[in-house]
């Protein structure tokens, strides 16, 4: 699958939903060409809603120098992107019972739409050209012949999201369901999903817990974010605590998603600003141990995982150690890295324009296959 199109002359218009908000732009040989186009997205209202759609694509076609190729956007799940049908949302209350959304942008514009989820395109647009671009160029730079061709993503802030791409090409399974990840068993409490504890609201949760406050303090991530830093009043002790807490609840989902995919590991969404606080305890635990029923502990994976956002790590990670060993029954030898690596780290592009790119990088892919 080709994945830079930064000389491609086509258009794709594209669209970031939101429970909120609708943002409307276009994009033309990787860059945003239009400035963005925002309107409320009418949640509770479908037609409305639908209107405002149609409303924002219509105004960003007229913006364009040329025709657009495609429309390519993130839309909230569950749905059948395949075939462009919208299932029953959470956060968009009247797009229930399914909306056939594709179909009736192609027949109002002419053109053939794309959707998929935003954990999804926010992984491709990484992929394309952001931290697996990057993670590449810093093995090339170091000597090194490894090259990373995998790559999942995480969204991490009102929600918990994530992507994957295998080799240049985005996996969304036999039902549209690959990556979601939210609803991984929760490490902390087993009883529910893996968002509970990896979220915006996990955070707060934790803090106030740890605190022993009321949930009438309303602080953002940010807030407890800055009180563990010193720059807030606060309770510094319980603002680190929940933010470690999000770091181990991270790391176990992520050790479980690297078992399957054996794939570097971009995150983004609101709460990766606080990198500093949470990761570190993300690799901690996945690089810890895991016991047999006997008591005997082993690694708990056979990769080693390394921060990308600590330079002693990052360096570490690209450096190539392989060791000669002979060649049975010959006087040859070969060369043997044993060590198997896995690099986590945070969104190089910023997560709108990630998502922003990888669906006009799948647009434009969909394009070549018809």
């Amino acid at each position: 699958m080709k994945i830079d199109y930064s000389m491609d002359e086509r258009i794709i218009m594209t669209l970031d939903a939101g429970g909120t908000n609708f943002v409307f732009t276009a994009i033309q040989a990787s860059k945003q060409i239009i400035e963005q186009i925002t309107y409320p997205a009418h949640g509770e209202d479908l037609t409305l809603s639908l209107e405002t759609i149609l409303k924002g694509f219509e105004q960003v076609q007229n913006s364009l120098p040329q025709k657009a190729s495609a429309i390519s956007f993130a839309f909230p799940g569950p749905a059948d992107y395949p075939a462009g049908i919208i299932g029953d949302l959470g956060n968009l209350p009247a797009y229930r019972g399914g909306v056939a959304l594709g179909p009736m942008l192609e027949e109002k514009f002419g053109i053939p739409v794309f959707i998929n989820n935003d954990g999804d395109l926010f992984t491709l647009g990484e992929a394309a050209a952001g931290f697996l671009p990057f993670l590449n160029m810093k093995l090339t730079e170091a000597g090194s012949n490894k090259k990373c061709n995998n790559l999942f993503g995480m969204t991490i802030g009102t929600g918990f999201g994530g992507g994957i791409v295998r080799n240049g090409e985005l996996y969304i399974g036999d039902n549209s369901s690959a990556g979601e990840v939210w609803l991984l068993r929760n490490y902390i409490y087993p009883e529910s999903f893996a968002e509970e504890s990896v979220s915006i609201r996990a955070v707060a949760r934790e803090y106030r817990k740890a605190a022993a406050i009321g949930d009438d303090l309303l602080l953002s991530p940010k807030d407890i974010f800055e009180i563990a830093m010193g720059e807030k009043e606060g309770n510094k002790l319980a603002a680190i605590k929940a933010y470690e807490i999000l770091g181990t609840s991270i790391g176990e989902a992520m050790a479980n998603i690297i078992t399957l995919l054996d794939a570097q590991v971009v995150i983004g969404g609101g709460i990766a600003g606080a990198a500093d606080l949470f990761l570190p305890k993300v690799i901690e635990t996945i690089n810890s141990t895991i016991k047999t029923i006997n008591g005997d502990e082993l690694p708990r994976l056979d990769l080693r995982a390394y921060n990308l956002e600590n330079k002693n790590d990052l360096d570490e990670f690209c450096k190539s150690t392989p060791s000669e060993i002979n060649v049975p029954f010959s006087d040859k030898k070969v060369l043997f890295e044993s060590e198997k690596r896995i690099g986590v780290g945070i969104s190089k592009l910023g997560t709108a324009e990630a998502v922003a790119l990888g669906a006009y990088t799948f647009g434009l892919n969909q394009l070549e296959k018809k």
